[in-house]
């Protein structure tokens, strides 16, 4: 099946002041939709093999993994934030979060330090395990916690052009201010 960048669920400047009309023009109107479009070509006649995206990212690897893991990342991270979002999580994703890092500020601290310590081009993810545990984990590049097995809840995405436009070399900057945009219904959701 040939894969499609999904609309956005929300106008191109409905996350500002946090991230601009211009940053999601450029990020995901032709950033990520350079990677869909390679992953395409790379499947070529194989395109029309019934294969989620998902399943192609814990399946492949070299150029197809990097284009299909780039593309399921950018969507994933996209579909975290909301003009109109829930500010804070609750009930069992609320208990899980405080039950590893006591509260969820200390939480969000951990989360933007391993961000801002991603060496180079990547991810930080809020996982959760087989049994439920929750984790920090970072990826570089591509990476994505699929592969290991692992359910992604949230993703910040810490390549340069995610942020460079609005915040230029100022990645701890850029991470703090996405907590204003993530909806947190999405990754209670993921949770569950």
């Amino acid at each position: 099946m040939k894969h499609e960048l999904p609309r956005l669920p929300y106008a191109e400047d409905a996350l500002e002041p946090v991230i601009s009309r211009q940053t999601v023009a450029f990020h995901w109107g032709k950033h990520a939709q350079t990677y869909i479009d390679k992953l395409n070509e790379l499947l070529g006649e194989k395109a029309s093999e019934e294969r989620t995206l998902e399943e192609i990212v814990k399946e492949s690897d070299g150029a197809l993994f990097n284009n299909a893991s780039q593309t399921w990342n950018h969507i994933f991270y996209f579909f975290s934030f909301s003009p109109e979002r829930k500010k804070e999580p609750e009930g069992a994703l609320r208990k899980a979060i405080e039950q590893r890092w006591n509260t969820f500020e200390q939480f969000q601290q951990e989360f933007v330090g391993s961000g801002v310590a991603q060496f180079g081009s990547g991810w930080v993810w809020l996982v959760k395990d087989n049994e439920g545990k929750l984790d920090i984990i970072k990826t570089g590049n591509a990476g994505n916690p699929l592969t290991e097995g692992l359910t992604p809840l949230l993703t910040f995405d810490v390549w340069e052009h995610a942020y460079y436009l609005d915040y230029q070399n100022r990645r701890a900057d850029y991470l703090h201010e996405l907590w204003k945009i993530v909806d947190w219904s999405v990754v209670e959701k993921r949770y569950l």
